[in-house]
């Protein structure tokens, strides 16, 4: 199913729907750049502490593009596609329509050791400072909210989906910054586009099948919140 933009101005959590059928995500090209072109200008820039630094070009969307990994964040204010892949990690887009300028950033548990982008708050620290830097200011700030789901069946014990899901609309509530749309929890992974131009946003929803990398990562923040406590789909536009 084709993406097509939107920007939507109302919360909503959405409600389960049957499994989507595999699908095959955008095709991706990862050859050399021309010289002078944005893509790479972009593979030259030197990264920032968190920053994510895998650029690309995507022929689904015919766009320059960026990946956002785990622990990592990007802004901007060009019309370029900041990507993701979710399962109970969380991504938070934010925008600011006044500097026309957004972000996006991806962490796996709310809280843990260390100044990591991997745990939320750090996460949304790096994202706040960068927009602040780029001329957003907090109190035009707006937040999109994606992830969250429990994609490893009988992974339930340690809820890490819905404890970053609570975890992060807990911050932006303190931090007074608005949710203005959201798709979390359910079962399902999730791809998340966002363009920090314009603050639009499109989701789709993926089948299980397709998702072997993000079954690896949910095990991985189960385990270390295991041990911190111890010691395609449809398309939705947002």
């Amino acid at each position: 199913m084709a993406f097509t933009t939107g920007i939507a101005t109302t919360s909503r959590v959405a409600t389960p729907r049957p499994a989507p059928a595999a699908e095959s995500l955008s095709a991706i090209s990862q050859g050399a750049a021309a010289p002078n072109s944005r893509l790479a200008k972009l593979r030259a820039q030197v990264p920032k502490q968190g920053q994510a630094s895998f650029f690309f070009y995507d022929a689904h969307f015919k766009s320059d593009a960026v990946k956002v990994l785990p622990g990592e964040y990007y802004v901007d204010n060009q019309d370029l596609l900041i990507m993701t892949t979710l399962g109970s990690c969380i991504a938070a887009c934010l925008w600011d329509r006044n500097a026309g300028v957004g972000g996006m950033n991806h962490f796996m548990l709310p809280d843990g050791v260390g100044d990591s982008g991997r745990y939320g708050s750090f996460a949304m620290e790096m994202l706040i400072n960068e927009m602040l830097k780029r001329g957003a200011s907090r109190s035009g700030m707006e937040a999109k909210v994606f992830g969250g789901g429990q994609v490893v069946s009988g992974m339930t014990t340690m809820n890490v989906g819905e404890r970053n899901t609570a975890f992060v609309l807990d911050y932006l509530k303190t931090e007074r910054i608005p949710v203005v749309s959201k798709d979390v929890l359910d079962i399902y992974p999730r791809k998340v586009c966002f363009l920090p131009a314009s603050g639009k946003a499109m989701v789709k929803r993926l089948a299980a099948t397709n998702t072997e990398a993000l079954l690896v990562q949910d095990r991985m923040a189960t385990e270390r919140a295991s041990s911190s406590s111890s010691a395609g789909g449809s398309v939705d536009l947002f």
